[in-house]
């Protein structure tokens, strides 16, 4: 078995990454239309070394995005900056493949990733970054209930234009809410 259904949802789970997916994760992470969501564009990866980070984040919370009627690999979500006296954490993910976005899959690893902050980590608030122009991005964030908190005005540049980064946050009483 190459994935553990360690979070289960409706679509999707989310199991422990696989080193053996460093090639896959090596494609996308060298996808300009991929990375550019992810301020990587710049960044070259080889297999090798997509493979030594899965290695050395086997300990972090980060996790395959995978669905669950084929077992395909769809992306990766993840916690960063995980602070357990302040009781908070940065979250991120990406949908690999184009064909596969806009289809519900990273809102709802977003949903079980928040279940987790805040159920099994006791985390109060998780927050993330998004680039002004990932409308598509910034409109699942409201719908689960992140709210902006501020921006960092034209700080990344991109085929000829500059834009925004907005940091966005999401309080476990926010979440837990059940008008939500």
């Amino acid at each position: 078995m190459k994935y553990f259904r360690k979070l289960g949802g409706e679509k999707i789970y989310l199991s422990p990454m696989n080193p053996e997916d460093a090639p896959i994760y090596t494609r996308w992470m060298n996808n300009m239309d991929m990375t550019n969501n992810l301020s990587t564009s710049a960044v070259i990866l080889s297999v090798a070394a997509e493979e030594q980070w899965i290695r050395d984040n086997q300990s972090d919370y980060q996790f395959a995005i995978v669905r669950s009627e084929d077992d395909t690999l769809l992306g990766n979500c993840g916690i960063q900056e995980l602070n357990h006296l302040n009781q908070t954490a940065e979250v991120g993910l990406f949908i690999g493949d184009e064909e596969n976005r806009g289809k519900g899959y990273g809102q709802e690893a977003l949903r079980l990733l928040l279940g987790f902050c805040f159920h099994t980590l006791n985390i109060h608030n998780v927050m993330l970054t998004v680039y002004s122009f990932n409308e598509r991005a910034i409109h699942t964030y409201q719908k689960i209930g992140f709210r902006e908190f501020g921006r960092r005005h034209e700080c990344y540049y991109l085929n000829g234009s500059r834009y925004d980064k907005i940091y966005m946050e999401l309080l476990r009483s926010d979440y837990l809410t059940p008008s939500m």
